[in-house]
């Protein structure tokens, strides 16, 4: 279990500093048969994907991660990520809440496992 707990902190702290520094970057992250949910509209695929990210109408972005919950995926080393945080867009001076989870699937790229999102969905949390 601590093994979970390392790799989905390790990609979560990944994940959000790529994503405040250059979306573009996390296309890596992706395959063609991954799909985003991002505030109830779905894309497939990562040029579809990061067309979306990319697309955000925003400038600047800097996430705070409150909570990170791993759990075993339904095949060997997958893993299932909830995160719960805060973000500040902009110059807007008040956070907003958000919940994101993936759906981590293992690779082996050059002899090491990495892992790509095979899902992923985003919402705001309001109220």
């Amino acid at each position: 279990m601590a093994d979970l707990v390392n790799v989905a902190a390790m990609f979560v702290d990944f994940y959000y500093s790529q994503f405040d520094q250059d979306r573009g970057n996390l296309s890596t992250l992706y395959r063609d048969g991954s799909m985003l949910t991002f505030e109830s509209a779905s894309f497939k695929g990562t040029p579809s994907i990061i067309e979306k990210l990319q697309g955000l109408p925003f400038q600047q972005i800097k996430h705070q991660v409150s909570t990170v919950d791993p759990q075993p995926g339904v095949a060997p080393d997958h893993i299932m990520v909830l995160v719960t945080g805060q973000l500040l867009v902009d110059e807007e001076q008040r956070p907003m809440s958000y919940t994101q989870s993936f759906y981590l699937v293992p690779e082996n790229v050059n002899g090491q496992t990495q892992y790509y999102v095979h899902n992923d969905i985003f919402k705001l949390v309001y109220g």
